[in-house]
């Protein structure tokens, strides 16, 4: 068995896209329209799905948003430096919500930021690095 992909249902798939593409540097991987059920699935991450878990996101032509609840936590992604990563990503209009330093009761260097839909994303900084 191996991890394929983690769902999240979007109620603006351009703009989640433009989210993950241009804020994050994710790639589309596929997109599909369906129709008969009135939904579009795309599919981003940073490699191909056959080399690694990827982000699917599922948009409801019937539905602009989402109540997400009290069970979701986050996405974690893995990077270089965690302060850079936050300049980049507010300089490209996204929203971080937890600015880059460590965490609490400990040394890792984290972040939070999050998408046009609210789902939370934590930047960790690559343990090579404590600045």
């Amino acid at each position: 068995m191996r991890l394929l992909h983690t769902m999240l249902r979007v109620g603006d798939l351009d703009r989640s896209l433009a989210f993950y593409t241009d804020v994050l540097g994710m790639r589309l991987l596929r997109r599909k329209d369906y129709p008969d059920g009135k939904f579009t699935l795309a599919f981003v991450g940073y490699q191909d799905e056959e080399d690694g878990a990827v982000i699917e996101l599922t948009h409801n032509w019937d539905t602009t948003s989402y109540d997400l609840g009290n069970g979701y936590g986050h996405i974690a992604l893995e990077v270089d430096d965690a302060y850079a990563a936050c300049t980049r990503i507010k300089e490209k209009g996204g929203n971080v919500v937890r600015e880059a330093g460590p965490m609490k009761h400990g040394t890792t260097v984290i972040a939070f930021v999050e998408d046009p839909d609210g789902y939370k994303i934590e930047l960790i900084q690559h343990k090579g690095r404590t600045d």
